[in-house]
């Protein structure tokens, strides 16, 4: 059996799996209950409106704190910091299950949303804390690989639960599992960030913390790249309740025709990117990843010019692009936090809010304002990536002016 790390006595695959477990529960704490948003509101005599609060109360606190999990870690230990995140996410899933009415969901799922994000942040930082560049890639591209199948099991999970025990054993299922991933992060962690190399949590060093991290042009453009490359593929899950019955006049139990090839796109790129580790410089990688990206929107925007769209031949592009934007992914978010050595777990943070209100954004204004259209969908997400690739090259030259000797006068 293979040890990562001379202190550390799990297996790679096994903490591959435990980090993506711990980056998963986020969106699947959102994907599992959706099915059941009818039932939940009979019963709890609430609104359409009250409901969607529930979900928006839960992404608004977990952008919020997506700030402070990793500055917390940079402070106090990566461990620490999960296993309370943990143990808060478990007691506010608890709540919900037990939730009599409207406002009390409405509360436990903020608590829910301000927890969760620990371990996805502090995952990330404790990778870079254990590994050299080569494995370190491996590592997050496996992490990548699980966490894809979270967005094809949770809402079918949910779904079954729900017909079978009611809307309660959705949530009480999450508790339970969230229990079990306590146990397996304090027997399977060990401590990553050693005592002497913490920082101080006092606000003075902490916002000193914040402006070093934020002010960086070279974070700044990594940051960016990450959430574009992603948000060019997430604008057609954003636009799938338009894009599929208008576009491709698919029905309800169709929807798999857009999410099963995007998951598995998703995992090839991860796979992909896990095994250019060590034989590509990652500056390769990300180049092959955007050729993947690139074409995927030329032809996306050829064939929504040309022809009415169709399955399956108007979800390829989709497909390929998802496959770039998983290979350049694990490439990216190494280098943003090897910017920070001493400040990883922040630099996780920052860089999560970063793509987070990318997200919003595309998820707010663009998405509604494109998906009519499946020209305009296509050339959209070539903007998007564009605005990506734009960033990446601004960076590369950035680093090799830096890098550049200077030359005698």
């Amino acid at each position: 059996m293979k040890f990562v790390h001379a202190h550390h006595r799990t297996p790679r695959w096994l903490l591959a799996l435990l980090l993506a477990a711990l980056a998963t529960i986020g969106p699947f704490a959102v994907d599992t209950y959706i099915p059941a948003f009818g039932g939940m509101s009979q019963d709890l005599h609430a609104t359409t409106l009250e409901m969607q609060q529930t979900l928006s109360v839960y992404l608004a606190a977990f952008a919020f704190m997506f700030l402070f999990h990793g500055a917390l870690s940079d402070s106090f230990g990566r461990k620490p910091v999960i296993l309370v995140g943990l143990v808060i996410f478990a007691i506010a899933s608890i709540g919900c299950a037990l939730s009599q009415s409207i406002g009390q969901l409405i509360l436990f799922r903020a608590l829910q949303g301000a927890s969760v994000g620990a371990g996805m942040v502090v995952g990330r930082a404790m990778i870079r804390d254990l590994f050299d560049d080569t494995e370190a890639q491996k590592l997050m591209s496996m992490v990548t690989m699980w966490f894809g199948l979270a967005p094809a099991v949770a809402p079918i999970l949910g779904g079954h639960l729900y017909t079978w025990f009611g809307w309660q054993s959705i949530f009480w299922f999450t508790a339970a599992f969230t229990l079990i991933l306590i146990v397996m992060s304090h027997f399977g962690f060990h401590e990553t960030l050693p005592e002497e190399r913490r920082h101080s949590f006092r606000p003075r060093p902490l916002l000193l913390g914040y402006r070093e991290v934020a002010a960086s042009p070279k974070f700044l453009l990594l940051s960016l790249a990450v959430g574009l490359n992603f948000n060019g593929f997430f604008l057609y899950i954003l636009s799938a309740p338009v894009f599929l019955p208008e576009h491709l006049h698919l029905g309800p139990q169709e929807y798999a025709w857009l999410f099963m090839p995007g998951i598995a796109g998703i995992m090839t790129g991860a796979y992909l990117s896990g095994r250019a580790a060590g034989k590509l410089k990652p500056r390769q990688t990300v180049a092959r990843a955007y050729y993947f990206m690139c074409a995927a929107a030329l032809v996306n925007i050829v064939y929504s010019s040309l022809l009415s769209p169709s399955v399956p031949w108007a979800i390829v592009p989709i497909f390929f692009y998802a496959i770039g934007s998983a290979m350049a992914m694990p490439s990216i978010s190494l280098r943003v936090l090897d910017l920070f050595p001493t400040r990883r777990g922040m630099a996780a943070s920052l860089m999560g809010f970063v793509s987070g209100i990318i997200n919003t954004i595309v998820a707010g204004i663009i998405s509604p304002a494109v998906s009519h259209s499946s020209i305009w969908l296509a050339l959209t997400m070539a903007a998007i990536l564009a605005s990506g690739l734009l960033c990446w090259v601004v960076y590369l030259r950035m680093s090799r002016l830096s890098h550049a000797p200077v030359q005698p006068r």
